[in-house]
């Protein structure tokens, strides 16, 4: 009895530095959680929404994509940046930069400035009526008059009212002021080949308008494309369109001076109209130390 005395006595001061030594705030709270874990848990509402869990079908796996190397084939991205355009391709765009950096003079500069899309929709609905006839219209007609003749009756059929195209024509019934109004396009190449008609138009005073496309132009009268087409006569019920579409276009160009004195071209790219304003910032900074100011 006296040895199991000594023992427990023993055990008791073991036991009592550690528990002396653990701090009063550590017991505090592990008292408090083993309270929290003591306590039973609230019902959940009766009516809040229940969250369903998504139910993964066995039959499809989710297997992500891997586009590192000697992974997934990559995606498709837009690569026009890096494309090695045809010869064709880059020249007509060099050509287009070059026209846009070099000062044109009027006479090339006046072909910029086209019709506007209402005025040419009108424009074309009444040369459409008198596109000129066919191969085979014009032989079978001509085959009709033949034989007229050769049965001894009187022809009737009447030579179409048809436009007229094609540079040496137009420029024969210009200076013959037989054409009642000539329709030029704005990209006719090389450019000098039409770039002296609204001249000889304006001399002879006969109305003229520039429209955008020569592939527009050729639809009209079966061909490729067409540099100029002339109108000399019309029937009755479209006269009254077609003085009133001489008359704007008298206006717009045959008269107008500003056509004959205005530049074009000279436009830069960014980065030179950067370098050129700070060229002329640094001048202005430069003359106003001399007159003794401060520009900010």
């Amino acid at each position: 009895s006296s040895l199991n005395f000594w023992l427990e006595l023993a055990e008791r001061f073991q036991t009592a530095p550690e528990a002396s030594q653990t701090p009063p705030l550590l017991r505090l709270t592990s008292k408090m959680g083993k309270a929290a874990a003591g306590k039973k848990k609230l019902p959940s509402a009766p009516l809040a929404a229940k969250k369903a869990k998504a139910v993964k079908n066995p039959l499809f796996e989710k297997t992500p994509r891997n586009f590192r190397l000697g992974g997934d084939i990559q995606p498709k991205r837009d690569l026009t940046r890096f494309v090695r355009w045809p010869k064709y391709v880059r020249l007509q765009r060099m050509k287009k930069i070059m026209i846009m950096r070099l000062k044109m003079p009027p006479a090339i500069n006046q072909f910029n400035m086209t019709i506007d899309k209402n005025q040419a929709a009108t424009l074309l609905r009444l040369l459409k009526k008198y596109t000129p006839e066919t191969n085979e219209a014009k032989k079978n007609r001509l085959m009709e008059k033949a034989q007229a003749k050769k049965d001894g009756q009187e022809d009737k059929s009447k030579k179409p009212q048809v436009i007229k195209y094609g540079l040496n024509h137009v420029t024969t019934l210009i200076e013959q002021k037989v054409a009642k109004l000539v329709v030029i396009a704005h990209d006719v190449e090389p450019i000098e080949t039409v770039c002296w008609l609204p001249a000889l138009c304006r001399k002879k005073d006969v109305p003229y308008c520039i429209i955008k496309g020569k592939g527009r132009l050729g639809m009209l009268v079966h061909k490729k494309m067409a540099s100029c087409v002339a109108l000399t006569t019309v029937r009755q019920e479209d006269k009254s369109e077609l003085d009133k579409l001489a008359e704007n276009f008298k206006a717009q160009f045959n008269d107008n001076t500003e056509v004959r004195r205005r530049w074009g071209g000279g436009i830069m790219g960014t980065k030179s109209q950067h370098v050129t304003q700070r060229r002329e910032k640094a001048v202005q900074i430069e003359q106003a130390k001399k007159l003794g100011l401060s520009i900010a």
